[in-house]
Parts: structure tokens; sequence; C-alpha cells
């Protein structure tokens, strides 16, 4: 197998020092969420060498740092890994914390070898290895499953840099609380399931408060009602959104081209939540008029508080290798052919409906670390005959 030959050095203060020697698996993972810690935990029956990457200083942080008041829209019964329930009633709905510390429990009761704090900076190939970039060391391999969904970025307008300095901006990602916020009103921009309940947060606490954005619809029931248990979860989580709606089907792969166009409808809050509150629904934010929020029927709001809720950017510029197609990776239910040994995990509609969601991920992750242990005894078997 070829070897770098070039030591690559960083930067520490004006001495230029050697990264720490490569360390070498058979697999990489990229991502220690719940994505990540289910293909370890199927990869560790593989016999395989691997870690897990995760650009976090501890397991579930990606958890942790949203916004306080965050409950999963999933019921306890379908917010278990592989191997290990949510230790909680079936039908409880757990807070962000609840699941990042079942994150944290998962890793070390199955003795996950994840590397915490470690930020990928760069992903190519050179020979037969891929090769891992960090600012500390290196790390190669055969194989890599990058274990991530495509919500890494926080995205924003580019005219949110003219409005006044006045004016608090903040993405829902770095939202927390309403104490982060000024005295005065809140324009919520994206009126999707994440400004749809920050508005009403932001509205019982006091604020004179604005959604922004097209309706998009809402489930006609709460998760946690009778219709909600008995059919949203055993019906539509557990069967159809997981054996119907997969890339198998005629119907799953029509509705995988919907689920990556369409905006999710409202799942908990309700138009009559918002109205109730004094939620005041308006049209998107088309850009900035004497530097305040300029609404797309042409008003001008005068607020306080902005928050955009306006979504991510895939985040994959690091990974440099030509797998994009539209910005969007190339794969076969996670499969990239045309980079053997290249795979995804976490990516909405993956396979199914249900791949981006905790109880649907691991029958992907055991489905890769399947290919991957395949590949590996296929390379070891062809090393064994030339060596002959």
């Amino acid at each position: 197998m070829n070897s770098i030959p070039v030591t690559p050095m960083i930067e520490e203060g004006d001495v230029a020092m050697p990264l720490a020697k490569p360390e070498v698996f058979d697999v990489i993972v990229i991502g220690g969420g719940q994505a990540g810690l289910s293909v370890g935990y199927h990869l560790q029956r593989t016999g395989v060498s691997f870690v897990i990457l995760d650009a976090h200083s501890r397991i579930g942080d990606a958890w942790r740092q949203r916004w306080d008041s965050l409950r999963l829209f999933t019921p306890a019964r379908f917010d278990g890994l592989d191997g290990m329930p949510f230790p909680a009633a079936p039908n409880y709905f757990p807070t962000k914390n609840e699941m990042a510390d079942y994150l944290e429990s998962y890793a070390r009761r199955f003795k996950l070898p994840v590397h915490s704090g470690v930020r990928v900076q760069r992903v190519f190939k050179y020979g037969a290895r891929f090769v891992v970039s960090t600012r500390a060391r290196e790390y190669h391999a055969a194989q890599v499953v990058i274990a991530m969904g495509k919500y890494q970025r926080a995205r924003a307008p580019a005219f949110a840099e003219e409005l006044s300095r006045d004016i608090v901006q903040l993405h829902s990602s770095d939202y927390r609380n309403t104490r982060q916020l000024k005295p005065g009103g809140v324009l919520l921009a994206g009126a999707g399931n994440s400004g749809a309940d920050l508005a009403l947060e932001t509205a019982r606490a006091g604020h004179p408060t604005w959604l922004a954005g097209e309706k998009v619809g809402e489930v006609p029931f709460r998760p946690g009602s009778f219709i909600g248990r008995n059919i949203l979860g055993p019906l539509v989580l557990g069967f159809v959104f997981h054996h119907v709606l997969t890339l198998r089907t005629p119907m799953g792969r029509k509705a995988q081209a919907g689920a990556i166009t369409r905006a999710v409808p409202l799942i908990r809050v309700k138009s009559r939540d918002l109205k109730a509150a004094g939620v005041e629904r308006v049209p998107r934010v088309v850009g900035v008029r004497d530097r305040l929020p300029l609404l797309a029927d042409g008003r001008v709001l005068t607020v306080s508080n902005v928050i955009w809720s306006s979504g991510y950017h895939p985040g994959f510029e690091w990974l440099d290798l030509p797998v994009f197609e539209n910005g969007a990776p190339r794969h076969r239910s996670g499969v990239v052919d045309t980079q053997p040994g290249l795979y995804f995990v976490g990516l909405p509609f993956l396979h199914a409906m249900s791949s981006s969601m905790i109880h649907g991920v691991g029958r992907d992750a055991a489905r890769i670390a399947g290919e991957v242990a395949a590949q590996h005894r296929s390379a070891r078997i062809a090393t064994s005959v030339s060596n002959r």
C-alpha cells in the first residue's frame, strides 16, 4: 500500500511542527451522533478496526446545544438505538438533554471508540487509502463512513448583514431561550417546525412576535394525543415510514423526491396555537430597507430581534472527492459506487423515510456495516492471493 511521502505541518505560534503520526484503521466513521454510534455498534460485530470522529467535545452535544425547551417529536419507544431501548415510558417525549445523555450512555455501554473534539478538515484519496485530515493528525483507512445529516452549517441570507446593529440576530441553532433577546418585537424568519416552536415560545414570554414564511401545512393531530400515540407512532413511523416508503417501492421512490424538496408540515405546534398566543403570520423576508427587515408584501417590520429559522447548508465542503451532483452526494442507499469504500448514513431518505430518524437509522447502519465487512473480507482475500 502506498504511503504519503510528505509530512504535513501545523503552525504553533512562530514554530512549524509536524503533525502526529497518522493513525491507521480499517474504517473511519465521521460523526458521533445517533448515526455514527449506530454504525459503530454494528461495526463492532464485524471484527474490523475502526474509530468514530466527532467534532463536539462531548457525545450528545449536538442535542445539548439546541434550544432549552426542545422535546423530541417521537415518543421514547421510537428513540432507542439497536441494543439499548430508551430508558423511559413508551409514550414519553424526551427532552433534548435526555436524548444527549442517552447517546453518551450508549457509547459508554458498548465501549465505542469515539474521539471527541476532532473536527475533520479534509477527506481525500491517496492510492488505495482514504486520508482524513484534522488539525492535529491524520487518520488513514481503506473505508470511510460519513455518518451525519445534511444540516451541518447554519444558513442565513446575505442581506442579514445589512440589518441594524441594534437588532439582535440569532440563527435557531444558536438560540437557547428568551434571555438572549432584547425587550421588544421578535421576527422568526422561516415558518417550519423550528420557527413555529420558537415563535410560540417568544410570544408566550411577552414579545410581540411575527412568523415569516409560507405556510407548510400541519399534522391534524398532536403527537401525544390518542391518535398520535396509536396511529402516528405504530402505523406511520413504525410501518409506513420504515417499510412502505423505501427505495424498494414505487411509492417510496416517488416520496423521496418530494421529501427532499418539500417542507415538513408542523408537527407539535398548530396554527391555532400561534393565533391564540398572538403570533402574526407574515410573508417571507426578502431584504432590508432602512436597516429593517423587508417583507415580500413591501412591509417593513420594526423589531428588536430576528431569529433566522432558515435552514442549513449540508456542510460537506471538507469532502474532497467527486461524489456530488447538484450539491448532493450521489449514492445508492448509502453506498457510493463511484468511490468504493465510501458510504453515507443519516441522510434524509437515504433508503427510507425513516433513515434520518432515530428509530430508522439502525437498519441503515447495519446494512452499511455489512457492506464494509464484505469489502474488508474481499480485500483480505485479494491480498492473500497476491502474496502466494
